[in-house]
């Protein structure tokens, strides 16, 4: 578990000093914060995630790296809330940043910090979506990147991060073996790992999104939080940007959250179902859907489980074929073309409905988190296989 004490922004740690866990968590102090008065000024500044500095890494203006990233809009499912019965079901729009998805709020984050901080080269890895923005915003810093993708990312993605200039090495290894691989180059060159969303920059990034739908409902919470996961520390810095709405005095909870995640790469569901204090990794995923398919999610699920059992919350599988077909419902019934991960986390919300978790009354936010485009040719091979 997190220990949960300060860390600095800028710290060169990979994990805590205090705990070892590799989640970092930023500290700010609200104490001096009026509330009354900061939403005053959010009203006069631009609509990007920046504009909630006070509760981010204290940086210098010329050190933020950013495209325009977050304040993206909430969506209605009216179509798909009115055949699951379900009235006030959101979409928050991720594909509206810079380069298609949620990841650019790490992004500009991160590269940031690490532009603050003087560092030249950087390596990740990713199964797309992170790769993509971090290519980009490293090209704006002026930061090197190298980029380790697993094997079956599709040449789409590979060839956009390829476009801004990144060096791109694609080894024949899944995407816990990709990581592994990208550790051992960035050790052995001397160059900066990045931990992903585990990061201090992963966690303070994505509570941004908190931040935005409690704003856009009028400041208040929603009943729920659905994000389709793999290592699942999305949703704990979601829930850390309501956690600290809550101590603001700006909502009065915590939503629940609903974590989903495919059939085939399901560790985290399977431990909570079974009430284990610890997950099991899975040493083979068998999911088409990359981005879902961390088999070791780590150090994320005891904090997810607190969370759940604190605030509420459940978890719960839909299988890669239901996905795509969902998929496809939503871009024919509302208009909205999504990655498969957003679908896995769409399906989902209809199967915490059916089972009559979440009530027809609740209002429900789903993290639209990227765009159908990148995968659209591989989507459209699937329908013309499955056709024939």
């Amino acid at each position: 578990m997190s220990c949960d004490r300060p860390i600095t922004a800028l710290s060169s740690l990979p994990t805590c000093p205090h705990c070892h866990s590799s989640v970092l968590k930023g500290h700010y102090d609200l104490s001096g914060l009026d509330r009354h008065q900061w939403i005053q000024t959010l009203r006069q500044r631009p609509p990007s995630l920046w504009r909630y500095q006070e509760l981010l890494p204290a940086l210098k203006p010329q050190h933020r790296v950013t495209l325009g990233e977050g304040y993206t809009p909430l969506v209605p499912a009216l179509r798909l809330g009115a055949a699951w019965g379900a009235n006030h079901v959101y979409l928050k729009d991720e594909r509206q940043n810079p380069t298609g998805s949620f990841k650019d709020r790490q992004a500009t984050v991160a590269l940031s910090i690490l532009k603050a901080r003087g560092v030249q080269r950087l390596v990740l890895a990713s199964t797309g979506n992170v790769g993509i923005a971090y290519a980009a915003y490293g090209s704006r810093a002026g930061i090197a990147t190298t980029i380790f993708f697993p094997q079956d990312v599709p040449p789409e993605k590979v060839r956009e991060t390829q476009v801004y200039g990144s060096t791109v090495v694609q080894l024949p290894k899944n995407y816990d073996e990709t990581k592994v691989a990208a550790a051992q180059f960035a050790q052995a060159e001397g160059w900066f790992l990045d931990q992903g969303v585990k990061g201090f920059a992963g966690v303070e990034s994505m509570k941004t999104m908190a931040f935005e739908i409690a704003e856009q409902l009028g400041w208040r919470s929603p009943d729920w939080y659905i994000q389709g996961v793999s290592g699942g520390l999305g949703p704990i810095g979601v829930a850390k940007g309501f956690e600290e709405l809550l101590a603001l005095g700006l909502v009065d909870k915590v939503p629940a959250l609903g974590l989903i995640q495919t059939a085939g790469c399901d560790p985290l569901v399977q431990a909570w179902k079974a009430g284990a204090a610890e997950v099991t990794a899975i040493d083979h995923p068998k999911t088409t859907i990359l981005p879902l398919a961390t088999g070791n999610p780590g150090v994320s699920y005891p904090i997810l489980k607190a969370l759940l059992d604190r605030h509420g919350g459940a978890m719960t599988t839909v299988t890669d074929e239901v996905a795509f077909d969902t998929l496809r419902r939503v871009a024919g019934q509302e208009g909205i073309s999504v990655e498969p991960a957003t679908a896995v986390a769409i399906a989902g919300t209809l199967d915490l409905i059916d089972q009559g978790i979440i009530a027809p009354h609740e209002t429900v936010i789903i993290n639209c988190s990227g765009h159908t485009y990148p995968v659209s040719q591989a989507i459209l091979d699937r329908r013309q296989l499955k056709a024939n």
